[in-house]
C-alpha cells in the first residue's frame, strides 16, 4: 500500500514512511552530516522527494534502499554546500576520560573516528553497518559499483582502525568486519 500511495502522490503515505523508515533515514543522514537539525531536514526532504518521485520506484521491495539513496544524496549535497569554518570536538570540555564510563568514551572516540572519514566513505559505512544493507544494496543506494563500495568500506575500516589505535583503543570490534565486505 505504501508504494501504491507514493505512485498516486497521496500525502497520507508520508506518515507511514515516517513511522517505518524515519529513524533509520535520520540516523544515516546524521552519520554523514553530523548535525541533528540537518539530519531532521534531510529526513523531511527525503520524504517529500519520495512523494514527488514515487512514480519512479519500479520494484516495491526496493523501497527502503530507494529512500536511503535519496537521503544519502540529500546528505552529501548538504555537505558539499556547507562550509564548516570551526570544527568542535566531539567531547565537551568538561568531559574527561575519568568522568565518562568506558562505553561512553568508546562511543565518543568512534564518533570522532567516523567524522574523520570522507563523506562518501562515511555514507558507505553507515549504510553497510548501521542500516545493514548488503554490498549490492549499498552500491544501488549510492549509485556506484559494487567494487567501489568494497574499496570504500575497506579504506574506511582501515582508517577507523588506525584512528582507534592512535587513541589507544584496540579496534577488535572492527577486526572481522572487513571479511564481510
Amino acid at each position: 500500500m505504501t508504494v501504491e500511495g507514493l505512485r498516486e502522490h497521496r500525502p497520507e503515505v508520508l506518515d507511514e514512511l515516517l513511522t517505518r523508515f524515519g529513524r533509520e533515514i535520520q540516523t544515516v543522514a546524521y552519520l554523514i552530516v553530523r548535525d541533528t537539525a540537518d539530519a531532521e531536514e534531510i529526513l523531511v526532504e527525503t520524504l517529500l522527494t519520495a512523494l514527488e518521485r514515487g512514480h519512479q520506484l519500479r520494484d516495491e521491495t526496493a523501497l527502503r534502499a530507494w529512500l536511503l539513496r535519496i537521503a544519502v544524496n540529500q546528505a552529501l549535497g548538504m555537505r558539499r554546500r556547507s562550509v564548516r569554518l570551526i570544527e568542535l570536538d566531539s567531547l565537551p570540555e568538561s568531559a574527561s576520560p575519568d568522568a565518562m564510563d568506558s562505553a561512553a568514551l568508546d562511543r565518543a572516540v568512534l564518533k570522532d573516528a567516523l567524522a574523520s572519514l570522507p563523506p562518501r566513505v562515511r555514507a558507505a559505512i553507515a549504510l553497510r553497518y548501521y542500516a545493514d544493507l548488503n554490498v549490492d544494496e549499498v552500491a544501488a543506494a549510492l549509485g556506484i559499483s559494487r567494487n567501489t563500495v568494497k574499496t570504500q568500506l575497506r579504506i574506511g575500516l582501515d582508517q577507523l582502525r588506525d584512528h582507534l589505535r592512535d587513541k589507544g583503543l584496540e579496534p577488535a570490534v572492527l577486526g572481522t568486519e572487513a571479511n564481510r565486505v
